[in-house]
């Protein structure tokens, strides 16, 4: 199992921790380093300035946004990416969430599901460098005559990537959402997963990988999980609860959030309900003091550095491929545990404390 990090974004990360554990993480050879966007700063900005500052370390969009952009523009952000990357390039997309998509966007929440496979279609087409030509529900191209001036023609992407074929992974929740990411996707991007009950979300997931005629080793598993290595158990917790309850709390709608629901089949709704009416009233902290330790442990990484193998060998004996760590607490202590717990032996440059 690979492990990398996923540094999110601002204010959680700010710009120069991002810089300085992504160079710590291409110094002690972690797999990749992953960037999201939400409504602060955009994912593409970030990773093309970390391309310069790492030389090894892969890097991923987790997620790129799909109603900020129109797929030719995502495709063309990718392989500028993964050329000036020199061939480093994962794509993660989303469609985040109805708050997001309409409040930010002014794009509709709808046919979440066809929008995603449009949306593929579209990208990995301009990626094989082919005219785009689609005639679909949520895009048409070129644009019809009676919709425009009537001069678009099928176009081709002037860019080649370096790889010859450039990763999409989806984040996915829902049932339907995994089940198309197996259908559709390289990769898999779940936050929350509990890789003692990880059938609840992999069900999904093995019966699309099957309509496709895939197989579960076709898919690099990469679950997202707050991490943080610390003096006991209790401290690694409360560094990793914020996170958590945000997205309990506030990463969807009032009555449509899916890791409100994913809690719920794992058997801690109770808490998770506390958590949600808390962050809805303006309690951040008491939201995050409402998770509980079952549910802070189902879906965090929150060891000593004696428990820090057996914590990341649940995810490894679950099926994960990678593991993407979100480093809080002492972040470069989290960072370099990961990587000496995976047996990656690398020499720590003093670069990283000169930066």
């Amino acid at each position: 199992m690979r492990i990398g990090m996923f540094l999110a974004y601002w204010p959680w990360f700010s710009f120069e921790e991002q810089v300085k554990l992504s160079r710590l993480g291409d110094e002690v050879g972690l797999d990749s380093v992953w960037i999201s966007e939400a409504w602060g700063h955009d994912a593409v900005s970030v990773l093309g300035y970390l391309a310069a500052k790492t030389e090894r370390i892969a890097l991923g969009s987790a997620l790129m946004q799909i109603p900020a952009r129109q797929p030719t523009a995502t495709a063309m952000a990718a392989v500028g990416l993964d050329v000036v990357s020199g061939g480093r390039f994962r794509l993660g997309l989303g469609l985040s969430g109805p708050q997001v998509s309409e409040g930010w966007y002014g794009v509709p929440f709808d046919s979440p599901i066809g929008r995603t496979r449009e949306y593929v279609e579209i990208v990995r087409a301009a990626l094989k460098r082919e005219p785009v030509v689609h005639d679909g529900k949520h895009w048409t191209l070129p644009l019809p005559a009676d919709q425009g001036l009537g001069l678009g023609k099928p176009l081709r992407l002037l860019a080649t990537p370096v790889q010859q074929r450039i990763p999409i992974y989806l984040g996915a929740i829902g049932p339907q959402a995994v089940r198309q990411t197996g259908e559709i996707a390289d990769g898999w991007l779940p936050f929350l997963l509990d890789p003692e009950e990880p059938e609840v979300l992999l069900e999904h997931l093995r019966d699309g990988l099957d309509r496709s005629g895939r197989s579960i080793t076709d898919m690099d598993i990469s679950p997202c999980a707050a991490a943080c290595v610390a003096d006991t158990i209790d401290e690694a917790r409360d560094a990793c609860r914020p996170l958590v309850s945000f997205y309990i709390g506030g990463m969807g709608a009032p009555k449509k959030n899916f890791y409100l629901q994913l809690a719920e089949q794992y058997g801690d709704g109770s808490s998770a309900h506390e958590v949600h009416r808390r962050w809805l009233a303006g309690d951040r902290a008491g939201a995050a003091a409402a998770v509980s330790d079952e549910l802070i442990d189902r879906t965090s990484i929150c060891a000593t550095p004696d428990t820090l193998e057996s914590r990341l060998a649940r995810y490894e004996a679950m099926g994960a491929t990678s593991l993407l760590a979100i480093p809080f607490g002492n972040r470069d202590r989290t960072v370099r545990a990961l990587a000496e717990a995976r047996g990656i032996h690398a020499q720590v440059s003093t670069l990283i404390a000169e930066a």
